[in-house]
């Protein structure tokens, strides 16, 4: 049994806590919204009032926090973790973030006697409910050695790509693959209802060919029933891809695709369709096509 502080109880950090308590893990959790503790509480962990509270004790701290300054304030602000955390603690961020953030807070843990992980996850919510999320995790490999039994529980492929900063560049190059895989989706289902072929067979002879991808598999319904619930919310879909671009103009590399669809999805945001799930990239190409829906 691992004593496990997990701040963060969204809709992927609530679940994962709450397999963490099911294994059988001592899990104490904080939310800045009291309520969504509830869960893990039912599952056999704990909530605590504060960050402070939550990290007393603690040999892990785990985070899933939705930007980088949420990630800053809560991780290094003067009553967050580097502040409280016991020495000798593994700080566990499964977080989506800059990659500069996250090697600035990997040496300021480091100074202050703790190990860092940046170990971002990919699956969407339906991943964290099943514990099949995929996570790329950046640090030093004893660190990842140490965390990995716990990685397991919440994820189904587990790899660790590098130093501290890797996982959130593979988890940057991730978001571009999602985002033009779902664009290229949503522009197909228009296309094929223009011409009034049956969606549900094309989708089914599509996935069984190159074209197949799990893009396909886990966003089909969305697509044809126009069912946009968030999975994964545009909006951060959209501060994601703003990661891309930043770092792809550090590296010098070129993105087109990922300037383009950052571009569809920012639009799809300023119209107020943040919160729906990034499936609704669909709703844009209706819109530049002229056949918008309810």
């Amino acid at each position: 049994m691992t004593r496990i502080a997990f701040i963060g109880l969204g809709i992927m950090g609530s679940p994962m806590a709450v397999h963490l308590a099911r294994a059988g893990h001592d899990v104490v959790g904080f939310n800045r919204t009291p309520e969504k503790t509830a869960p893990l509480v039912a599952a056999g962990g704990r909530a605590a009032p504060s960050v402070r509270e939550a990290v007393r004790g603690a040999e892990v701290v785990m985070t899933m926090l939705p930007d980088s300054p949420d990630v800053e304030e809560v991780l290094g602000g003067d009553d967050g973790v580097l502040a409280h955390a016991e020495r000798g603690a593994l700080l566990v961020d499964f977080s989506t973030i800059r990659p500069d953030v996250t090697q600035d807070l990997a040496g300021r843990a480091r100074e202050r006697g703790l190990a860092f992980l940046d170990a971002p996850v990919s699956g969407g919510e339906a991943g964290a409910k099943d514990a099949a999320l995929s996570i790329m995790v950046g640090g030093e490999p004893a660190d990842f050695a140490a965390a990995r039994p716990l990685l397991d529980v919440v994820g189904k492929t587990v790899v660790h790509v590098g130093p501290s900063g890797s996982g959130q560049t593979v988890k940057a190059a991730n978001q571009l693959m999602v985002a033009a895989h779902i664009q290229a989706l949503a522009e197909a289902t228009v296309f094929l209802e223009a011409y009034g072929v049956d969606v549900d067979a094309a989708f089914e002879v599509l996935g069984g060919g190159l074209a197949g991808s799990k893009v396909l598999t886990q966003k089909k319904a969305n697509m044809r029933d126009r069912s946009f619930d968030p999975g994964f919310r545009l909006q951060l879909h959209h501060k994601d891809l703003g990661i891309v671009q930043a770092a792809a103009r550090e590296a010098g590399v070129i993105t087109p695709v990922g300037a383009l669809v950052g571009q569809l999805v920012g639009s799809l945001v300023a119209q107020g369709h943040g919160t729906l799930d990034h499936s609704a990239l669909l709703k844009g190409v209706e819109q530049l096509s002229g056949r918008q829906s309810d």
